[in-house]
């Protein structure tokens, strides 16, 4: 199946029971975007914020973005401002907000302007990015470690913070690379960046990963004694605006005891 970039992301469902849940608290509902990617053909702002509706009506508890809002350094990408296209995010309703990434597409290759204009815009949208750094939310404590692939990671400090905060630990990155890194004590790891290969045809799989541990987080989940960790396909496209044998998605994830 060859699908457009402008195709509507298929959602994804998973229940997870937090060991740590405490007792008497209801569960809740995250649901978990990623790859954005306006710019390319076919990711547009409108098209963002049809994706909004569809997020909104699945009554999300918290949001979580794991990054590349933009599309650049393509030759099919067009300029996007980074305020016109992070405005549909302003339409999100959870009842805990929004919280996001950057992504390798998002950092400047010198400098930090363009991380700079997107982190205004996404707080102009309301969203709560996170540099290496943590964010309670109920009691759960969101853990956003910056992009691997451009080397923005530094897990320490995220969470060390994460750990004076308290909460229960979910981390969301970029890219998956970061999951070998995490420490025991994390039993749910969010990424995205693969695009679950982009282009992944039947019986040969994902052409190009985009990670340095090849197949091993490519898509969808996988469980490594008591992590589980996720890698969504993502909304949008790089480079070629299709996808084949790789649905773009979204994740909606049911937490509690």
């Amino acid at each position: 199946m060859v699908l457009l970039a402008s195709s509507i992301p298929v959602a994804r469902h998973l229940q997870f029971h937090a060991r740590a849940w405490p007792a008497g608290t209801p569960p809740l509902r995250l649901v978990l975007l990623s790859d954005l990617h306006v710019a390319t053909p076919g990711d547009s702002p409108a098209h963002l914020a049809h994706v909004v509706r569809r997020v909104n009506a699945l009554r999300p508890d918290l949001v979580l973005i794991a990054g590349d809002f933009l599309s650049t350094d393509e030759w099919l990408a067009h300029p996007v401002d980074a305020r016109v296209a992070t405005t549909p995010l302003a339409g999100l309703r959870a009842t805990l907000g929004t919280v996001a990434v950057l992504g390798n597409h998002d950092y400047s290759s010198r400098g930090h302007a363009r991380q700079d204009r997107v982190a205004a815009a996404l707080a102009s949208a309301g969203v709560t990015l996170l540099d290496n750094g943590a964010a309670r939310r109920g009691p759960l404590a969101i853990v956003g470690i910056a992009d691997a692939d451009t080397h923005h990671d530094r897990e320490t400090p995220a969470l060390d913070q994460a750990r004076s905060i308290g909460g229960i630990p979910i981390v969301v990155t970029h890219s998956p690379d970061v999951f070998p890194k995490l420490p025991a004590g994390i039993d749910l790891a969010l990424a995205g960046h693969t695009h679950c290969g982009q282009l992944s045809p039947p019986l040969i799989g994902p052409i190009l990963t985009g990670s340095r541990w090849g197949q091993r987080y490519v898509c969808g989940i996988v469980h490594e004694g008591e992590r589980t960790s996720i890698t969504t396909a993502g909304l949008g496209t790089s480079n070629l605006p299709i996808r084949l044998g790789a649905s773009p998605d979204l994740w909606v994830i049911d937490i509690g005891r």
